[in-house]
Parts: C-alpha cells; sequence; structure tokens
C-alpha cells in the first residue's frame, strides 16, 4: 500500500519544505486539489456541503494553487514523490490547455504525475472560463480519450463530437503514459473511472464503515464492468486514529493507496510561529511513518 499526503488546506509556502520531509520519510506522494477561486457570489451547491445552504465548508481565503504549476516546481526538490490530482477540474478548462499543462508537468516531473479527474461543482469556475456546464461530464469521458491521444511524439490529433484538433506536434509530450483516475461516487462518475480511466479516487474521507462502503461500491463497479482489480488502483480515505493493522486490512481488500493528512493533527495556538508550526507539523509525519507506514510495508 503507498501513503499520499493530501496537502489542501495547507498554506502554500509550507508545502515545499513537507514535500521534501514526506520524500525522505517514505511517502509515497502528495495528493493535489483544485479549484480556480473562491467566488464571492456564490450559488452553486457544493456536492458534499452538510449546510442548509450548500455551502463549502472551507473560507474564502482558502489557497487553491495551480495544480500543474504545484506539481512542476514540487518535482524540481523532490526525487521518489509520486504527485496526484484529487481531483483536477479538467473540463473547467479547455482540451488543448489541460493536455500541453498536463503533459508539460508530466515530462518535467519525469512521469510522476498521476492526473486525477471530476466533473466539478462550481458552475461559477466554468462561467469565468468560457466553458459549458451543463456538459461537463460528457466532455469529459471524451477529453480522457483525447488526452490519451494527444500525448505521443510527432503529428497527433483528436475528431470528437465535442473537441476537433487537427494536425499538430504539441511538445514536450511524455515519455510514458501518464495514468488518469476518476473522481466521484455517483453512478456516472463510478462509470467513468472503470470504464476510461486507470483507477479511482474516493470522494472523501468518513469514519471506517463509509470507507468500506466506499470501496464496495468500486469493486461493484468494476465486477459489473466486466473488469478486474488487477492494475487498477484505488485511492481510499479513512478517518479513524492511525493504525497499521487497520490499514493492513484495507490493503488485503486491494486498496492500493491511502490518502492522509498526519500534519493536520497539529493543534497550536494562532500566534505560533509559522518555523515551529512547521516543524511540528513535520515532525508529525515523522510519526505517522515510523508507526504506520514502516509497519504497513
Amino acid at each position: 500500500m503507498r501513503f499520499h499526503q493530501g496537502v489542501t488546506f495547507l498554506p502554500t509556502h509550507e508545502v515545499v519544505d513537507l514535500a521534501v520531509a514526506s520524500d525522505d520519510l517514505g511517502y509515497a506522494g502528495l495528493m493535489i486539489s483544485d479549484h480556480i477561486f473562491n467566488a464571492r457570489e456564490l450559488k452553486s451547491r457544493y456536492t458534499y456541503s452538510t449546510s442548509a445552504d450548500g455551502s463549502p465548508f472551507w473560507g474564502s481565503d482558502t489557497e487553491w494553487p495551480d495544480p500543474m504549476c504545484f506539481v512542476s516546481g514540487l518535482a524540481t526538490v523532490t526525487r521518489n514523490l509520486l504527485f496526484t490530482t484529487g481531483v483536477f477540474i479538467a473540463p473547467a478548462r479547455d482540451l488543448v490547455t489541460v493536455a500541453k499543462s498536463v503533459g508539460t508537468a508530466a515530462v518535467l516531473s519525469s512521469n510522476r504525475l498521476r492526473l486525477g479527474v471530476g466533473v466539478g461543482w462550481c458552475e461559477e469556475e466554468f462561467v469565468a472560463i468560457g466553458q459549458e456546464f451543463s456538459n461537463r461530464g460528457k466532455r469529459l469521458d471524451e477529453m480522457i480519450v483525447a488526452l490519451r491521444a494527444l500525448w505521443h511524439e510527432g503529428w497527433v490529433e483528436h475528431h470528437g463530437t465535442y473537441y476537433d484538433i487537427p494536425a499538430c506536434k504539441m511538445l514536450p509530450a511524455p515519455s510514458a503514459p501518464v495514468p488518469i483516475y476518476g473522481g466521484g461516487g455517483s453512478p456516472m462518475a463510478l462509470n467513468r473511472a472503470v470504464t476510461l480511466c486507470d483507477g479511482w479516487i474516493t470522494h472523501g474521507s468518513g469514519p471506517e464503515e463509509h470507507a468500506w462502503d466506499q470501496l464496495a461500491l468500486i469493486k461493484g463497479a468494476l465486477a459489473e464492468a466486466g473488469r478486474s482489480s488487477d492494475d487498477f488502483a484505488i485511492y481510499l480515505a479513512v478517518n479513524a486514529k492511525p493504525d497499521a493493522d487497520l490499514y493492513k486490512r484495507f490493503a488485503d481488500a486491494g486498496v492500493t493507496d491511502m490518502l492522509c493528512a498526519p500534519w493536520m493533527s497539529v493543534q497550536l495556538p494562532p500566534d505560533t510561529p509559522a518555523a515551529k508550526l512547521l516543524a511540528a507539523r513535520v515532525e508529525a509525519c515523522v510519526r505517522f511513518s515510523d508507526e504506520v507506514i514502516d509497519k504497513v510495508g
């Protein structure tokens, strides 16, 4: 089982130090989230909101660094870490921009990028960029096929329902296929993952029972599609006290990748000096590595 540190909500300026420490401590990678901006006036309802008005649980000052810039920068200071987007809202961008930025990040990271994709929920972002919101799922399905065609050296092209790209050379091109993972728990998202993607990323963290339910959902979707779980990545998250035996049970059940964020366990006063706070977060990552990663193997 591989462990990936979620860095959503970690101040951007701290991620480099945490990435370097994670690389040395045996973490497999980082999980990077995606939003383009926080809208002042938000009419869209957050898919997993627990509020009556459908608002997200994060504040308007939350930082959302561009995922491909993030990956390209972090790749220069790490050697082994994988970088997974969980998830990149691909249909909020145009196909060529996605192919170009993701392909470049894959090259600069020496093929350490894993592209987790989803349809998104914030219509305001789509409108601002000029992308259609209502057909985003269908466009994402075609985009997955098109991206694989465009990430090759030489002349590439794609002709489909939503995208029509004439023959062109888009260099630099990744020297290996970029794995694409589908995110989300809806029937359409699960079907996309098992029919078009190389793996699946859970759509949230919850108690152990919830994690087992999520695992059952994706395994059921794989079975329905007549697809083996061999060579299919399953990213799961569980909101429970870190326990090596628990993670071993999930690994035995077919989970290939586990999401974690031990740095979030650090609770210090708001006026704590930045250096002391970062040191405490790194120490929490050290403990998780010693108590979990080393024991799970």
